[in-house]
């Protein structure tokens, strides 16, 4: 179904809508680990990149594909990807856009936990990080370094609901040639679109207001840019941080509600 020129709420209920087969009016579990190929041939292209179908759920799954679509296009990005839980969102962002020598600069407020990895765990790998007050604007700009390739602000900010003006923080990375990063979270994508912003990447925890029912864990990424897309995609199968089947199928159902 086409969406682009439908309202927030019609939205909610139609993007992302998989055209089943047999004609199931909401998106079926696909809960299967792999998928049968035509024949061996058919099994080669697939795996080469030649031929598109599905694999492995690890890569890619009809029902997570419809909930990577659905909040894909509720944030207007270009490439969806789904996660097993919201630090996993925040650990692929990392690991695909940071190495050796780069620096990060983070809202000092961040999420705990996201805050422990960067500091206790990307510092083993040779990343350098700074914690600002992002709703600073000339703090967060006398952060950044040659080296920072990456701003990750989280705005509102849990707990503490600080809020960053997205598009000069935008303005503020790209003049530095960094990616702005933006945990939403706490706004979703009802209340707030960082891409639309500036923003290269938004990220949730869909454990909270995407999901809405406190009975999913899980997470998911939105990137403005293919190639973006691409190395968060990739970053995600290799460490294996998937959403499963039935978790999309449940997050999917609460987003329409």
């Amino acid at each position: 179904m086409h969406v682009k020129n439908l309202g927030i709420s019609s939205r909610l209920v139609h993007s992302g809508a998989l055209e089943d087969p047999l004609g199931s009016a909401v998106t079926p579990i696909y809960q299967t680990s792999t998928f049968a190929f035509r024949n061996a041939q058919d099994g080669a292209q697939r795996f080469a990149g030649e031929s598109s179908g599905y694999i492995y759920t690890r890569i890619g799954n009809p029902t997570i594909g419809a909930f990577e679509e659905c909040i894909r296009d509720l944030e207007g990005g270009r490439v969806g990807v789904a996660t097993s839980s919201g630090m996993a969102a925040v650990s692929v962002v990392f690991l695909a856009l940071l190495k050796q020598g780069d620096h990060v600069v983070s809202t000092a407020s961040v999420y705990g936990p996201t805050r422990m990895l960067v500091e206790r765990h990307l510092s083993r790998f040779g990343v350098e990080s700074t914690f600002v007050d992002t709703s600073d604007l000339p703090a967060l700009a006398a952060a950044l370094r040659d080296e920072t390739r990456l701003v990750y602000v989280e705005t509102p900010s849990n707990p503490m609901m600080q809020v960053t003006d997205l598009a000069e923080a935008a303005r503020i990375a790209h003049e530095r040639g960094a990616l702005l990063v933006v945990d939403s979270t706490f706004a979703s994508p009802f209340l707030q679109n960082p891409l639309a912003l500036g923003a290269d990447v938004v990220l949730h925890s869909i454990t909270k207001f995407i999901n809405g029912h406190a009975d999913v864990v899980g997470g998911v990424l939105v990137a403005a840019d293919e190639s973006v897309g691409r190395k968060l995609r990739s970053t995600m199968v290799l460490t294996g941080c998937c959403m499963d089947p039935h978790q999309a199928f449940l997050v999917h159902r609460g987003v329409k509600t």
